[in-house]
């Protein structure tokens, strides 16, 4: 085995004790944090630090473990993020379908409640 080969087993088997695949959803290893939360975050340029500072439930290394398992696996964890925003557009139109009045209030409620900063 060449070294980056090498290197690059290591680093799969060292990402992958980080995330784990449970009920179809890709989750940071013994919690409920989604891997969509972490990629997503690290996606629009937030620190492996400023991440775990957003999930008090997380160690740095287990963000930097979420965020490398990403890298090592992009292609995949593409194709999955892209699968579960369609699942969840699905799911929110199904919604909407299913009790249009309702969404219809809280459309105008929202419309007439002040903003609170």
């Amino acid at each position: 085995m060449t070294g980056s080969v090498a290197r690059s087993a290591r680093e799969n088997e060292l990402s992958a004790e980080y995330v784990e695949l449970r009920d179809g959803v890709y989750r940071v290893a013994g919690s409920r944090v989604s891997l969509d939360s972490i990629v997503y975050a690290f996606i629009a340029g937030q620190s492996s630090d400023s991440i775990a500072q957003s999930f008090p439930v997380l160690t740095l290394d287990q963000v930097s473990g979420a965020i490398a398992f990403y890298l090592a696996h992009r292609d995949e964890v593409e194709v999955y993020l892209v699968a579960q925003s369609a699942d969840h557009e699905a799911k929110r139109a199904a919604a909407r379908a299913a009790d249009p009045a309702f969404y219809r209030r809280l459309a105008k409620a929202k419309k007439h409640t002040p903003f609170i900063r």
